[in-house]
């Protein structure tokens, strides 16, 4: 459990990426983000207490033992690209340009930015790759962990059905798959486009082990990514984050149809209040 301090350190971090994340958008004219919303504490955990990162490449003797990350969600770009800011990948200036033309962070990430594994956003193609990073890492016997952060829509994709099938069939303990269960999709709500549940049954009959948790809890999520980057089982963990879209702004949370919407001024200055 970490200490009260540390959890407002990290939640003041949070509350800057958000007011980074609408700031980003808003100048775009376009961008997600309510998904990106939703993702704000298990990234900033992630990244801040979990993985092995390097930063500045020229110090790091460790490099092909950082651990790997994986956003297959990638339309939720925007708060990657905040939480790779705060770590040190790139300036924090840069997120100005955000989905400009020119710009290298663009709507979906790519590995032309520090810090970016893969090319991500057309949905249902993270987990696979993630597996085969994990695998790749079994053979070469090294350390490092790989997280795939997945929407819940996204799971209405039959190739994360496969990648589910096959860590397990390789006793990949070194992949953990996150879940953003916020309950929502482009076109509405999940359960109605396309019902997920059970979904913890499911994943537990594809062998993996399941930790529930609740999404913006900085405990909770230090407590599920610490047991899953130790894992001694012979099966991956499955972490389905309860969350909510659109997290932290009043008129944002749970409306679907925050999913790809940008602000205009007047709403982005409503939003910054509320997040100040």
């Amino acid at each position: 459990m970490l200490e009260q301090k540390e959890i407002e350190r990290l939640q003041k971090m949070c509350k800057q990426t958000r007011q980074n994340i609408i700031k980003m958008v808003n100048n775009a004219k376009s961008g997600h983000i309510g998904g990106a919303f939703s993702a704000v504490e298990i990234l900033t955990v992630l990244y801040n207490k979990i993985m092995n990162i390097y930063p500045n490449l020229e110090k790091s003797s460790d490099y092909e033992n950082r651990d790997r990350f994986v956003l297959s969600k990638g339309h939720a770009s925007a708060v990657y690209y905040s939480v790779l800011s705060q770590c040190g990948f790139f300036p924090e200036e840069e997120l100005m340009t955000f989905r400009l033309f020119g710009s290298r962070l663009q709507g979906h990430p790519n590995t032309h930015i520090p810090g970016v594994e893969v090319a991500t956003g057309s949905l249902g193609q993270g987990l696979s790759m993630a597996v085969g990073m994990a695998l790749g890492l079994k053979l070469d016997e090294n350390p490092a962990h790989v997280f795939c952060y997945l929407g819940d829509g996204e799971l209405q994709e039959g190739s994360c059905w496969e990648a589910f099938m096959h860590a397990p069939h390789k006793k990949l303990n070194n992949i953990t798959a996150i879940i953003d269960r916020n309950m929502l999709q482009i076109d509405g709500e999940v359960e109605k486009v396309k019902s997920l549940e059970p979904l913890a049954d499911k994943l537990k009959a594809f062998n993996w082990n399941v930790i529930e948790i609740d999404g913006h809890n900085i405990n909770q999520i230090y407590e599920a990514l610490s047991k899953s980057k130790n894992n001694n089982s012979d099966k991956p963990i499955a972490i389905i984050a309860h969350t909510i879209k659109g997290k932290g702004v009043s008129f944002m949370e749970n409306q679907a149809s925050w999913h790809g919407k940008a602000p205009n001024n007047e709403e982005m200055e409503k939003a910054l209040l509320e997040l100040a």
